[in-house]
């Protein structure tokens, strides 16, 4: 690999672009992304080599012919494509560990060009000044809806609350260097969460702030349930501090019960029982309702554990538009 110290010399940059079902936009953010490499190339930033690499996340459309084509166009456009859909996190990972042998640095992006690419040129610059991590943040959630950024907001502060280390306002636009990727190709879990795992890597790292846009084309494939699937993972991938509050929640749970035994024996010795038929289904609605968010919780656990001891593989790619050996 190169060293970044020498001025003489530029990095290669491969930028990583997910892709599931995303024919609509394609065509039109390709450009873009063409268009900003080959400045960062005629500004000496990058070396020509630099490739835009997208992981076909097993799309059901025509992605994959179109990145096919991109390919056949122009020699920056390469893609591979995964054997089945597995998920965005899991296409991100493909890419990365894809990209990790052939490139100084990554840069990861989504397709829709709501992130501004001109960041990408600042992110390398914190780079050459020694960042191996580079995170992109939106300055502002203005193209949410009001109900998207309360729930984005309450997740941020949930997860760092219960011990995870997220920044907010980052989903998972960023830069990485190759000395990053090798450290983090050592995280075998199965149930990613990136934006959570990076800065467990450590490192040095920075922030850089983008406005980001309207989505150019087409609509978003990421639906309310898989927002709420990737926040689960998030949650309980980072942190067993759930499983700690539910220990302290049945030790507190138990202390009163023992109080409300004793009260109830004292007014019976007393001859004072009163038969309460409403104080009593709210008493067992209250801790029916409390044991089977405890016991959903430790599945969710029980789950994962499940599924990391298959040691499945995270993403199996079935097609290049290039010879990995011979490139």
């Amino acid at each position: 690999m190169k060293n970044r110290a020498d001025n003489k010399t530029e990095p290669v940059l491969y930028v990583i672009v997910p892709c599931y079902n995303e024919e609509q936009v394609l065509p039109v953010t390709s450009e873009m992304f063409l268009g900003e490499l080959q400045q960062l190339i005629e500004k000496k930033k990058i070396s020509d080599q630099s490739r835009i690499m997208y992981v076909n996340d097993g799309s059901g459309d025509n992605t994959w012919n179109i990145i096919k084509e991109l390919s056949k166009k122009d020699a920056h456009f390469i893609g591979i494509s995964q054997s089945r859909n597995r998920g965005h996190q899991n296409a991100l990972l493909a890419g990365l560990m894809e990209a990790k042998d052939l490139c100084d640095v990554t840069i990861t992006i989504d397709c829709d060009g709501q992130d501004s690419v001109e960041a990408m040129e600042e992110m390398i610059d914190a780079w050459r000044e020694g960042c191996e991590v580079v995170y992109g943040v939106r300055n502002a959630r203005s193209t949410d809806s009001f109900f998207k950024r309360a729930t984005a907001q309450c997740f941020y502060r949930l997860v760092n609350a219960i011990g995870g280390n997220v920044i907010y306002n980052h989903a998972d636009y960023r830069l990485m260097s190759s000395r990053v990727l090798e450290e983090f190709a050592n995280f075998g879990e199965v149930n990613l969460f990136l934006r959570g795992l990076i800065p467990l890597v450590g490192f040095e790292s920075r922030i850089v702030y983008y406005e980001r846009h309207e989505r150019l084309a087409g609509r978003s494939h990421y639906s309310f349930g898989k927002m709420l699937g990737l926040a689960f993972d998030g949650i309980t991938s980072l942190s067993i501090r759930p499983m700690r509050i539910i220990s302290l929640m049945g030790v507190l749970i138990s202390f009163v019960s023992f109080l409300g035994v004793i009260w109830i024996l004292i007014g019976a010795l007393r001859g004072n029982t009163i038969a309460g038929w409403a104080s009593m289904t709210i008493i067992l609605c209250m801790l029916g309702g409390i044991q089977i968010l405890c016991i959903g919780v430790i599945g969710e656990y029980i789950g994962k554990i499940y599924l990391e001891t298959k040691h499945r593989p995270r993403y199996i790619i079935s097609e290049r538009t290039y010879d990995k050996n011979g490139q």
